[in-house]
């Protein structure tokens, strides 16, 4: 193989997407054949005459794509497609493993899920050693209220708001 031919690797990145239009561009790229993610998760909301069932996103205006670099621009040309989210400049590339995690996250009803753009201090590198949250890592950003703590997980900087007991993290040893 020459070094232009380069194989062509997947992988996954998040755009911008309009307010309130993540579904739709969701529903665009696998139009198009393009694999993405949209974690959402069913609330009760109320209105003043009823009460309903609902999926929203859990991370409000963002969608991710697993893409080659070939479909980079595709995915830029999708109505309501603002931009990738960048890092130093480029495209930020997510892992598998978060991909995975947040899938595992909302497979899961015994815990509620929260997303927050909060800005927090940086603290160590834990691990959920026990309930169903088992084997997530992240930075432990802080504790909030009873059995409920704030991971930060990258290279997205947003931090997940988890109920787990402090008992059910452990420092992780690298």
């Amino acid at each position: 193989m020459s070094p232009k031919e380069k194989p062509l690797i997947e992988q996954w990145h998040a755009v911008y997407v309009h307010s309130r239009a993540e579904k739709k561009v969701h529903e665009e790229l696998k139009f198009k054949g393009i694999e993405s993610f949209l974690p959402l998760q069913r609330k009760l909301r109320q209105w003043s005459d009823r009460k309903k069932w609902v999926e929203i996103p859990l991370i409000s205006g963002y969608v991710f794509v697993h893409i080659t670099r070939k479909h980079y621009d595709v995915v830029l040309q999708i109505d309501n497609v603002m931009q990738y989210v960048r890092f130093e400049g480029k495209a930020a590339v997510i892992r598998d493993h978060d991909i995975e995690i947040l899938k595992r996250m909302l497979g899961q009803s015994e815990v509620e899920v929260e997303i927050t753009r909060e800005e927090l201090l940086p603290g160590m590198q834990v691990e959920i050693i026990a309930g169903p949250m088992m084997g997530i890592r992240g930075e432990l950003i802080s504790f909030r209220g009873n059995n409920r703590v704030a991971l930060r997980i990258l290279p997205l900087g947003f931090t997940v708001l988890v109920e787990s007991p402090s008992t059910n993290l452990a420092v992780v040893k690298e």
